[in-house]
């Protein structure tokens, strides 16, 4: 058993837990982590919206304009270039994708136009917010980039910002917890999980603090510019009752095949053995464009990155497979050719796990996205 910290939930370990106990408690084993392009652009995004409504400001004339272009670039830039580091140190990783950067400059002024409109003046261009302006919504700000945690120690939350609602006398008239968000905006409501997330960011905040003031949730879509309320009732009951569920043990948890966990997205198909028998026995193993699969090496050409391999099946249910005769021709290129010279530079022999690779062709492609690792499943006795 890896993890060793006092055990603390989130809202997305809450997520994982309910797709799939094995998936969360696989997550929390210390395995090779992923990075992705979607996440760090939104982080780089989220960390250079908290440090313009952190930047000091004093000394400068309240009329001065056109000073938030260039500052607002500099920081992004900054932060773009971290992530990117951060990125390609994590050790599964795709190819990170610069051309990116232009929709997190089109993402952080989404961010910055739902905080002008917070103080009423809603579409005015970078070039004329002033100092004074930007002071007035600094002066909204609660708390940026906060970790919500109940007083046991038992919940958690990651908050993106926490501002005063201001009524019309100027009077203090609520709080409001934004979080920002770069990904799809919601067709017609918010997904439950994402409503589920804000709820419980508001229910810790209001359970530690005995005499708030009215507050409300919402998820701030940059992308679209648009606001999304959190509606429903506390869930801190429930979330409890899930932290009491989650505790890692040295065994690992069951699993729950299905479509949204064995066929679906999962960053750690590579040591459960349950996708696996699933997928076989539904009939989807090896089929379809990014698809997982497990394969067996017998040639591979380097200068060509063309590989000669055989597909395998589960013998069991505890990740053992067995080769099935489908032999065919696989393309390896970019980072996932790296990976798999790599791999048997170091001497694997074994299965290899391959994910999301293209499969509905003759020939199949193990592209710069694609996950290639050793297949080191975890059986259900544990390690």
């Amino acid at each position: 058993m890896v993890e060793e910290r006092q055990h603390r939930l989130s809202p997305s370990a809450w997520n994982r837990y309910e797709t799939c106990p094995r998936m969360y408690w696989l997550s929390r084993q210390g395995l090779p982590r992923k990075a992705g392009m979607a996440a760090s652009l939104g982080t780089a995004v989220h960390a250079s919206i908290e440090d313009l409504l952190q930047i000091d400001l004093d000394g400068r004339e309240l009329s001065e304009s056109n000073w938030l272009p260039e500052k607002a670039e500099e920081i992004l830039r900054k932060r773009w270039e971290e992530e990117k580091q951060i990125f390609h140190e994590t050790p599964r990783h795709p190819n990170w994708k610069e051309d990116k950067y232009k929709e997190a400059r089109k993402q952080q002024a989404g961010a910055v136009n739902m905080l002008l409109d917070h103080v009423g003046i809603a579409g005015l261009s970078f070039e004329r917010i002033t100092v004074a302006l930007w002071k007035k919504i600094q002066s909204l700000v609660i708390a940026v980039e906060g970790e919500l945690v109940t007083k046991d120690g038992h919940l958690m939350g990651r908050l993106d910002l926490l501002l005063a609602d201001i009524d019309k006398e100027g009077k203090l008239a609520g709080w409001l917890v934004a979080d920002l968000k770069t990904g799809k905006s919601p067709i017609g409501s918010l997904k439950p999980e994402v409503n589920r997330q804000l709820r419980m960011y508001r229910d810790i905040l209001l359970s530690n603090n005995p005499n708030p003031p009215p507050v409300r949730a919402e998820g701030w879509y940059t992308s679209t510019t648009s606001k999304w309320v959190a509606k429903g009732e506390n869930v801190l009951e429930d979330a409890l009752a899930a932290w009491k569920a989650t505790q890692i043990t040295e065994e690992p948890l069951e699993p729950t095949p299905g479509q949204s966990s064995c066929g679906g997205f999962c960053d750690w198909k590579a040591w459960c053995p349950h996708w696996l028998k699933w997928r076989h026995e539904s009939g989807s193993l090896h089929k379809g464009d990014f698809a997982d699969g497990v394969i067996l090496i017998h040639q591979y050409k380097p200068a060509q990155g063309i590989a000669i391999v055989e597909s395998c099946t589960p013998k069991g249910d505890q990740g053992e497979v067995e080769p099935n005769g489908d032999k065919r021709s696989v393309q390896f290129d970019g980072r996932g050719k790296d990976v798999l010279e790599k791999l048997l530079d170091d001497g694997h022999e074994g299965p290899i796990f391959i994910g999301s690779a293209m499969m509905n062709r003759d020939v199949w492609r193990v592209g710069p996205w694609c996950d290639v690792l050793p297949w080191a499943p975890i059986p259900d006795s544990g390690r």
